[in-house]
């Protein structure tokens, strides 16, 4: 399969489109005609450019407006296209993409269309050129992929083919079985374009919404099966119209579309032939987290306080570096000191922070094959002989994401790396017992792109996005999550330059993690401990519990022990979440703590307004620029 990307998907320069297209590693390139037509170079350098990237030009596009229409327009349609033709030539281009008319004077009529592309195909071919008909979704005679492709049919010539568009076709939810009637060498090429469901008109949907195979919630998977069930192995492309993506990076948007077409093809293949060889490695299913790094310089001494309070205890020593492990009932955070090595390089960057986490796979290679053919970036530290090398990424704002399993020394991580202290300090009486999730924050803009490397890599579903405010603003949250909860963490990001998010990115100086919940099975004697340990936890509003008096039927001695200890509590059904907050240390970043009873799946979405409130009112005043 070749793959291949509209420039009308990403930002820049024609010249800067084409060089992040290259080297995001795709085959081609279709040309939109306004990136042309604004760029300052001949059709023939542009051909130059694109070769010397080593791209093809797939597609050259769009041919608005063109059949069934009446003269003078006609003949001056044959003009236009006769013209783009010389363009194609010069270009190197060898197929148009004409899209069905939207045009006032065009006339209706299958056998009229067909004619017209019939000749049209007639005039490519004499130069060795191919067109392409494509349904537009609010075409004004042909807004479906049957209609356009019974046109394609009766035109009844080679130089004439169908171009299919995920987007044109599962927007008006177009049944995809109709695809694998097609012929597959009447497939022209397949271009793709995921979406978000919403309730808006056809034209501004596409325009301004689409996304990469992966990052919205059309059946992207099953439009490509039917289109691979006829045998298609040509051109599979990207189309996107999404005003985040133009504004953005075009190196990062190119990476996350190339990930998305090979990710979405090999599942694809998968399904059809589970046993293919060229197969990437499945997905790995991650049983949690086995560990949290915090990089940290001469805030150590008051971190450690803060997890010690927390029940956590020093438990070993790194061999060769200044790095210890603090342990609890099996949660694991090292706290990284040295100053040298990766986690010295992010506190310089970013301060006290979280700069690694450590995710439990079943097998750490496999998942390490799988994030490299999907252009994750693969990280590599010196460390010392004896020492591990433990598999890792880059993930969200350079961090790392690293990888153990039960195999080999992985499994030894603790005792191969560190030297346990003695005498073993006693547990903690908090009563932490797992990490429940952890959340990023990052720019708005990114939210997409980290979505589709977890979900890509990991196997990792999403939840519905939820919009949560802030006193400065509002804050999209989405969750990716495997089906057990073992591994759930939350994206957050925010367009409001004053929410606490956008705060948080901002004086972070990139995106990372804001905070850590812990799970615990008896919320109340875990809060009582972490009182007599002196921990500062987040004061909530009276006003809070007083309207939780009115919506929950709670006994008056719950409530005042709920009131008097910070306790938050949301409830869905049967289920139950209760929720505990500590202060932000450093202005960076908190710890929560969370008990979930009856089932409950959810993250307190009722009560994050309130808790970012009560944020809000012991942070630093966002600062006022001067004039």
């Amino acid at each position: 399969m070749k793959t291949s990307i509209a420039t009308v998907s990403i930002s820049g320069t024609l010249e800067e489109k084409i060089s992040a297209i290259a080297q995001a590693g795709f085959d081609g390139v279709e040309i939109f005609e306004q990136d042309f037509i604004a760029f300052d170079h001949s059709p023939r350098e542009v051909g130059r450019m694109v070769r010397d990237a080593g791209l093809e030009v797939t597609l050259f596009q769009p041919f608005r407006d063109f059949e069934g229409l009446p003269e003078p327009f006609r003949t001056r349609a044959f003009h236009r296209a006769e013209r783009k033709f010389d363009v194609m030539e010069e270009i190197g281009a060898k197929l148009l993409l004409v899209c069905s008319s939207v045009s006032p004077h065009a006339q209706g009529g299958i056998d009229r269309a067909a004619a017209d592309l019939r000749e049209l195909g007639e005039r490519a071919a004499r130069r060795g050129l191919k067109v392409g008909f494509e349904a537009l979704a609010w075409g004004r005679f042909v807004s479906d992929h049957r209609d356009a492709w019974e046109i394609v049919r009766r035109a009844d010539h080679p130089a004439v083919g169908l171009i299919l568009d995920s987007f044109h076709t599962l927007s008006r939810g177009i049944d995809t079985a109709s695809i694998r009637a097609i012929p597959q060498d009447r497939i022209a090429l397949v271009q793709m374009a995921d979406a978000p469901r919403l309730q808006m008109d056809l034209l501004s949907w596409s325009r301004h919404f689409r996304s990469m195979p992966g990052q919205g919630d059309l059946p992207l998977a099953q439009f490509w099966e039917a289109v691979r069930a006829t045998g298609y192995d040509g051109v599979l492309s990207l189309e996107i119209f999404n005003d985040s993506f133009r504004a953005g990076s075009a190196g990062a948007v190119a990476v996350d579309g190339h990930r998305s077409l090979v990710y979405l093809d090999d599942e694809v293949r998968k399904r059809l032939d589970p046993r293919a060889a060229d197969a990437l490695p499945p997905r790995s299913r991650s049983s949690g987290v086995e560990f949290i790094e915090f990089a940290l310089g001469e805030e150590a001494p008051a971190f450690e306080s803060l997890i010690g309070a927390l029940g956590f205890r020093r438990t070993a020593t790194h061999r060769s570096k200044r790095v210890a492990l603090w342990s609890q009932n099996g949660v694991n955070l090292v706290v990284n000191g040295d100053p040298h090595g990766f986690a010295h390089s992010s506190y310089l960057v970013h301060g006290p922070s979280v700069c690694a986490i450590g995710l439990r796979v079943a097998d750490a290679a496999a998942v390490m094959a799988r994030a490299e053919a999907l252009g994750a970036t693969p990280f590599h530290q010196k460390v010392l002989e004896g020492e591990l090398e433990i598999p890792a990424i880059r993930g969200v704002g350079g961090s790392l994401l690293y990888f153990v399993d039960p195999h080999g020394d992985l499994s030894r991580l603790w005792d191969v790396d560190f030297v346990p202290v003695t005498p073993a300090p006693e547990p903690g009486a908090v009563g932490l017992r797992g990490i429940d999730h952890v959340a990023q924050s990052m720019d708005h803009d990114e939210m997409l792109s980290w979505l589709l490397f977890y979900t890509s890599i990991l196997d990792l579903g999403k939840t519905p996005g939820l919009d949560i405010a802030d006193p400065r603003g509002l804050v999209h949250s989405l969750v990716v999550e495997n089906d057990d909860q073992s591994l759930s963490l939350v994206l957050n990001g925010s367009q409001g330059q004053g929410t606490a998010a956008a705060r948080f990115v901002s004086e972070f100086s990139g995106s990372g993690v804001q905070h850590i919940a812990f799970e615990t099975a008896d919320i109340v004697a875990t809060a009582r401990a972490l009182r007599e340990a002196g921990l500062a936890t987040l004061p909530i509003p009276e006003n809070y519990y007083d309207d939780l008096e009115a919506r929950f039927d709670l006994p008056d001695a719950v409530l005042a022990e709920f009131r008097s200890l910070g306790i938050m509590v949301e409830r869905d059904g049967e289920g139950e979440f209760l929720q505990l907050f500590t202060t932000t240390f450093a202005e960076l970043f908190f710890f929560e703590i969370v008990e979930r009873r009856g089932g409950y799946r959810g993250f307190g979405a009722t009560n994050a307004a309130v808790r970012l409130a009560a944020q809000n009112r012991l942070s630093r005043p966002p600062a006022i620029p001067r004039r």
